[in-house]
This record gives structure tokens, C-alpha cells and sequence, in this order.
């Protein structure tokens, strides 16, 4: 991949852009507050060819919504199944949307 390639890919909101270091940085957190929600499986970061964790701009979202809740009180384990549960309802309201969407036109197209 060439710096041109890697450049026009920061637009992607799952493009691994972020070293651990800066996204820590940018959260506003510690480094190993990441890899805690990486050891509770909340967030999976990418490996460099060197093996360094790189974080997707989806993956701070995520672990931004955890470091609320942490922030709150609520127990780091807690916190990520909270955000998955958020994430998986979140999901099912888009495909459940989608899905209403294609059953009424269906529906309107079949009674012309």
C-alpha cells in the first residue's frame, strides 16, 4: 500500500489509524484502560507489521462509550457488556428499519 493509498483510507471509519498511544491520548485515558476492554473483548485492535496495536476511529466510539460508563462507576466488565448490548440493539433497530422499509414497498407495489 502506498502513502497515498493509507491517506485517502483515513476517511474509513474502520481503517486502523491509531497507535494505542495516541488513541489513549485522544480518549483521555490509559493505555492499559485499552487493553482492558481488549482483554474483556469489547474492541479487537488490529496488529501492525511490528505487532503494535492500531485503532480504528469505530474502536475509540466504542471504547469512548466504555470510559463513560467507567467514568460513572460502573465495573469495567460491566461497562463492555453494557456497550455490546448497546451495539447489538442498535443493529437489530437498523435491519428491523431496513426490513419494514422493503415489506411496505412490497407491499404498496402489489396492490397497483
Amino acid at each position: 500500500m502506498t502513502a497515498d493509498d493509507s491517506f485517502g483510507r483515513l476517511d474509513d471509519d474502520d481503517y486502523p489509524a491509531y497507535t494505542m498511544g495516541r488513541a489513549a491520548e485522544m480518549l483521555g485515558t490509559t493505555q492499559a484502560f485499552l487493553r482492558a476492554i481488549g482483554e474483556a473483548r469489547l474492541i479487537t485492535p488490529l496488529r501492525s507489521a511490528g505487532g503494535h496495536r492500531r485503532y480504528s476511529r469505530y474502536q475509540l466510539r466504542i471504547a469512548a462509550r466504555a470510559r463513560e460508563l467507567v467514568d460513572q462507576g460502573t465495573p469495567i466488565e460491566a461497562a463492555c457488556r453494557i456497550v455490546i448490548l448497546e451495539d447489538q440493539l442498535e443493529e437489530a433497530q437498523r435491519l428491523n428499519a431496513e426490513y419494514r422499509r422493503t415489506a411496505g414497498s412490497a407491499t404498496s407495489g402489489a396492490g397497483a
